[in-house]
């Protein structure tokens, strides 16, 4: 499909239960936590944040969902934690180099959704007009 896509795998162990990298990676992405997750970082001063800060700027997110999003984020080096040895423990996540590289893709996903979003919205708008008519109709016809 595109020219940069990358080759199977000549060892099916060499990818996590035989899946492709995009199809593994965008599954972590595409949850619905991540990316709110990456850009509340992205937003914060030196792409630095304690745990409670994240839990505060991510609206909806509970603390263990928040805690299983870091700890994924993390073992794709998107992000590092680091655990200051004090009393009481204090914890700060950090974008790293490859989680600012995908700032830069993220950042032109989240320009497009704010310029598309009215015209998706009148599309869902006149579809669901369209359903409901057609399931009239049916419902109609049917009595």
């Amino acid at each position: 499909m595109f020219d940069n896509e990358p080759k199977e795998p000549k060892d099916p162990k060499e990818h996590s239960a035989g899946r492709c990298p995009i199809q593994e990676l965008l599954s972590r992405l595409g949850d619905k936590w991540s990316l709110l997750v990456i850009c509340s970082l992205s937003k914060a001063p030196n792409n630095k944040a304690r745990f409670s800060e994240l839990m505060r700027s991510v609206n909806g997110i509970s603390q263990r969902m928040l805690t299983t999003t870091l700890r994924h984020l993390e073992r794709d080096g998107i992000l590092s934690r680091h655990l200051f040895p004090e009393v009481p423990p204090r914890v700060e996540y950090a974008l790293t180099e490859r989680g600012k590289g995908l700032l830069v893709h993220v950042g032109a996903l989240v320009e497009w959704v704010h310029t598309a979003w009215p015209e998706i919205q009148e599309s869902r708008a006149a579809f669901d007009a369209k359903t409901a008519a057609t399931a009239d109709a049916k419902s109609a016809a049917t009595v």
